[in-house]
């Protein structure tokens, strides 16, 4: 990675977010047999300080409730824009993850290798969509392709309060991709 580029999935930095259509490519296969009837709740274009980082696509089912994401199955896809560490990845998700809850080291140490294993470099265009399976965990797809679960339920929670939950650090961001959601 570059000097100077953010080395994060998500990002926290200021940011210019805007909610906008987005020509990417989703997995409708993967969504139809993981999240039957699930609809796109929103979508949004993160960058910061100019710097183009990832669009985002929610799907959930009818009736998900904003305020309670947790207790929803839902699906998030990142179309990365440029490319990331896994390393920086997962390092940067942990960070986000500590928003919403102390982490000790030794459990930041397994989930970081957790991630590690189930999401690699990303280069300008891949797509990685996660599964969320509420009270069991997480599945990730990369461009398509089945790429290994995280299951434990506290970990899946908290990874998707990076963007879902009211702590994120990216509320524009949220906002954007809960805006077909109900509450």
């Amino acid at each position: 990675m570059k000097h100077g580029q953010p080395g994060a999935w998500p990002v926290l930095a200021v940011a210019a977010l805007a909610a906008a259509p987005l020509a990417r490519a989703t997995e409708p296969a993967v969504l139809a047999a993981a999240l039957p009837g699930a609809r796109l709740m929103g979508q949004a274009h993160l960058s910061v300080w100019g710097y183009a980082v990832y669009d985002a696509r929610l799907w959930a089912p009818a009736g998900f409730d904003a305020a309670h994401y947790a207790d929803s199955p839902l699906a998030l896809q990142l179309t990365y824009l440029h490319a990331f560490k896994s390393s920086d990845n997962a390092a940067r998700s942990i960070k986000e993850m500590r928003r919403n809850a102390a982490i000790d080291p030794a459990q930041a140490a397994r989930w970081t290798a957790d991630l590690l294993r189930v999401v690699p470099d990303v280069q300008r265009g891949d797509r990685v969509l996660g599964v969320y399976r509420p009270g069991q965990g997480v599945a990730f797809w990369v461009n398509g392709q089945a790429h290994g679960e995280i299951r434990d339920a506290e970990f899946a929670r908290l990874f998707f309060g990076i963007w879902l939950s009211p702590n994120t650090s990216e509320p524009a961001l949220r906002s954007a991709l809960l805006q077909g959601a109900g509450s």
